[in-house]
């Protein structure tokens, strides 16, 4: 350990309690950006990380993003910017982080409550975005904290930039960035993204690569109401059915995109690439664990990590409309909407998907001969990225990792979801 650092890690060791208490209270608030209901947690949670920031000597900016398209009478959280330093012999590292989470139930499968830190006896912490992100937003006031108590020079000039709804698309961010580019961010020298994943629980990785997001919605509809099926099945073209088959056509059970034209877009494999996956440290059990089950896909740990980085994927999501909840009810809906996304890679850009997507669903629903109407559209999209694993801010990230893990990390990509 370098002798200047030594102060610096003792401080971390020693404010760790208040560390777990600050994302403690920063778990407690149920900042759930796609939920109505939920807005006001989600403004609640920015205020508190902007105290938080303040509190530490940051110049902080709660930055407004207008109405929710769609949602007028939703106001869009804020975009959370702080500066920290601002020495010009220094880089400057811009720092990203979203302050949001998904709907957590306990029925859901929690063995704990979702909106309480829970910590074991091992030190393991439990609760809803302990780990996607609070917990690594706060990371980074933990960091300077721990330099401030322990006069320590903060070695770079700190950018931060948190937004509150990244689980919802990220809506509003990216005309933000556009506009920010050439000013708040004009000084970055480099970005650091803390939402990521271990492959295992014994490695740290650094990602270098994330796959992008095509979402999607087709909807169905025909008669003017719900109908009965008692009284109605059999006489009239049935929304659902059409979706199911649509829905049933754009992949296969291996996981084979079937929309025609989408594997053409991909980047080739290159053999120095190819070389990199069999060093990565993971084992198909490591992707067992993880699923809770053995029903992977591919039978090899290279392939898998294949299908999870470099080449697309489709999923399905949902189905709006359609009776969902326990017990029988046989209604026919009059219109549902399902969901679907696709994890696009290098060099798939956004419109030829679009155009791929739109025009294969269109005619698997005219092979039907159906009189209802179909609808089908973006919701939103996020492109991939892929950067050099040799830049020096990887090498940075590695010397770190070296030094407080002890190991070199594995320079991965991940699948993603919505990157800058």
């Amino acid at each position: 350990m370098a002798p200047q650092l030594e102060p610096f890690f003792k401080q971390v060791d020693d404010l760790s309690g208040s560390f777990i208490d600050r994302l403690r209270k920063a778990v407690a608030i149920p900042s759930i950006s796609a939920q109505d209901e939920n807005r006001k947690d989600v403004f609640k949670m920015a205020q508190f990380l902007a105290s938080e920031l303040e509190n530490l000597g940051a110049e902080v900016e709660q930055r407004p993003l207008g109405k929710q398209p769609g949602k007028e009478h939703l106001d869009l959280p804020p975009v959370v910017l702080a500066r920290y330093g601002n020495d010009k012999s220094k880089r400057t590292i811009l720092v990203y982080g979203h302050y949001d989470v998904q709907p957590a139930l306990k029925e859901d499968g929690w063995a704990t409550e979702p909106f309480e830190l829970t910590v074991d006896d091992q030190g393991r912490m439990y609760g809803r975005g302990s780990t996607d992100d609070k917990g690594p937003v706060l990371g980074w006031l933990n960091v300077i904290e721990a330099h401030k108590r322990a006069g320590v020079d903060f070695p770079v000039n700190l950018l931060c930039c948190f937004e509150g709804m990244e689980e919802y698309g990220s809506e509003g961010l990216e005309e933000f960035i556009q506009t920010e580019g050439k000013e708040f961010f004009k000084d970055a020298d480099a970005v650091c993204i803390s939402d990521n994943y271990w492959l295992g629980t014994e490695k740290p990785c650094l990602t270098y690569g994330l796959r992008g997001c095509n979402y999607y919605s087709v909807s169905i509809s025909g008669p003017g109401q719900d109908l009965h099926s008692g009284v109605f099945g059999g006489t009239a073209h049935e929304p659902m059915t059409d979706l199911v088959h649509v829905l049933s056509k754009l992949v296969d059970s291996q996981g084979n995109i079937l929309i025609p034209g989408i594997m053409d877009l991909v980047e080739p494999l290159t053999e120095e690439e190819k070389s990199l996956y069999p060093g990565i440290n993971y084992t198909m059990d490591n992707l067992h664990e993880s699923l809770g089950s053995e029903t992977s896909i591919h039978s090899t740990k290279e392939r898998t990590l294949m299908a999870r980085w470099r080449y697309p994927s489709l999923s399905l999501h949902g189905i709006e409309g359609a009776y969902s909840a326990p017990g029988a009810k046989t209604v026919i809906p009059a219109k549902v909407i399902g969901k679907f996304s696709i994890r696009t890679v290098p060099n798939m850009e956004s419109e030829d998907v679009n155009k791929l997507v739109f025009d294969y669903v269109k005619a698997e629903f005219a092979k039907l001969n159906s009189k209802n109407t179909l609808n089908v559209w973006l919701q939103h999209d996020g492109k991939w990225w892929v950067a050099s694993p040799k830049h020096w801010n990887f090498s940075a990230a590695s010397k770190a990792v070296k030094q407080v893990f002890g190991v070199e990390p594995d320079m991965t990509r991940e699948g993603g979801r919505y990157v800058f």
